[in-house]
């Protein structure tokens, strides 16, 4: 694939609501979750986003792309610095999907507790036993 096409490929997938599947794979790489807890606290150009991971700026640049293929991150170049910010929004679609499986078990476990708190019923005194 060229450079040109790569180029393309992203600029359409940041252009299309992406799935979770893909905001959940790129929060899975721990380089990337410290980038967004980082940017979680404010804005931050990506010489200020490498300095502690001990990366080279072509590798930030690079998770960079890929948190913001799912819409997580954006960033903006003025000058010769590019600054990188959090996208509130894509972080909500996460929370609320998490949300609603948290919800589904709450609801599962809160029921499993009404069951195991009831007495138990006594056997059928007379039935299923020979004496």
């Amino acid at each position: 694939m060229t450079r040109t096409s790569s180029s393309l490929i992203l600029k359409y997938v940041l252009n299309k609501q992406v799935p979770l599947d893909l905001m959940f794979h790129a929060l899975a790489d721990p380089t990337r979750r410290v980038i967004v807890e980082r940017l979680s606290r404010g804005s931050a150009s990506v010489r200020a986003l490498a300095r502690p991971l001990d990366m080279s700026l072509s590798a930030v640049v690079q998770h960079l792309q890929v948190l913001e293929a799912t819409g997580l991150v954006r960033s903006e170049k003025v000058g010769r610095v590019r600054t990188c910010r959090i996208e509130p929004e894509a972080l909500r679609a996460a929370e609320q999907w998490i949300a609603e499986r948290r919800a589904s078990w709450q609801h599962r476990l809160d029921r499993l507790g009404e069951v195991l708190a009831e007495p138990p019923e006594a056997p059928d005194q007379g039935q299923g036993r020979n004496s």
